[in-house]
């Protein structure tokens, strides 16, 4: 025994270390996506649209650059598994923003980050996925740590029912889009997947939008930077990189790693917006990476 590890292990070593830093990277660019919808001067709802719809011509121009060793579609099934992460996501973004209307923010953001809940239930019924009682208890750690980062048991109250719901509803469907993205990534490249999903939301996005809110083009060049940066960094960065991750690492976990998006939204309002952290949050965002670390064992 030389004490090497085979090439086979050695690349895999290396390809998973790439996927969890390209999930933590598409985490943080998630993260900054609340900070463009607050100083966006148009609705959530157009706002999402363009969040969208933007992204289509990079996810594009990538498929067509990247070297794609994947299937090609055939028939119908393959046409709509495809376009179904699409219609989940347009599903979460609406339920999502209207959540943040209808009951408190801290009962929105909480029930909303309640995703990974529902992948892990998800891919253990559909997938049959080995779920270990180290992964659980980093999931559980994480999920107490974004209690605390929004203030604890006491600051989440006061919400309507029916808002509290549709926060839900928000994290069941992101819970499909993660599951749905990861029954397709393993037959199918990433361009080509987040061309047609991306497309699929757009579609659904505008009607929706446009019913809701009316006003879906910006006026000034600081609302069209807005939404440009939301689409460029949030979804093509954010999305991408996540949809790459997907291949090579389980989706409970990859769904867990992104619950430091909150955290690093939390940040970013510090900085750019001048919110201030407290100790609470402050505490509440290292057991959501504490969690992440647990779970990542498991």
């Amino acid at each position: 025994m030389n004490g090497r590890l085979p090439v086979s292990q050695i690349s895999s070593s290396s390809q998973t270390r790439l996927a969890v830093a390209a999930l933590l990277l598409g985490g943080i660019a998630i993260g900054a996506s609340p900070i463009f919808v607050r100083l966006s001067e148009v609705g959530p709802l157009a706002t999402a649209f363009w969040r969208v719809s933007l992204a289509i011509l990079p996810f594009i121009l990538m498929s067509r650059l990247g070297k794609q060793a994947d299937e090609q579609p055939s028939g119908l099934r393959d046409y709509v598994v495809l376009l179904l992460p699409g219609v989940f996501l347009a599903i979460d973004l609406v339920a999502w923003h209207l959540a943040l209307h209808m009951t408190s923010v801290a009962n929105a953001t909480l029930l909303a980050n309640m995703a990974p809940v529902f992948v892990t239930l998800g891919s253990w019924l559909f997938f049959r996925a080995r779920i270990t009682p180290i992964f659980l208890a980093g999931l559980g750690l994480a999920l107490v740590g974004i209690v605390v980062l929004k203030g604890g048991p006491r600051a989440i109250g006061g919400g309507q029912l029916a808002g509290d719901a549709t926060a839900i509803t928000a994290a069941f469907f992101y819970a499909c889009y993660m599951l749905a993205l990861g029954h397709v990534r393993a037959r199918f490249s990433a361009p080509r997947i987040l061309v047609w999903t991306t497309v699929s939301a757009a579609v659904c996005m505008l009607p929706i939008a446009f019913a809701f809110e009316g006003g879906l083009v910006p006026l000034t060049l600081f609302g069209w930077a807005m939404v440009v940066g939301l689409a460029m960094i949030s979804h093509v960065g954010g999305q991408g990189l996540f949809t790459y991750a997907l291949a090579h690492l389980p989706t409970a976990f990859s769904a867990l790693t992104l619950l430091m998006a909150p955290v690093v939204a939390a940040l970013l309002a510090w900085i750019v917006l001048s919110e201030p952290i407290g100790m609470m949050q402050a505490v509440g965002g290292l057991i959501v990476l504490a969690g992440i670390l647990v779970a990542r064992r498991g």
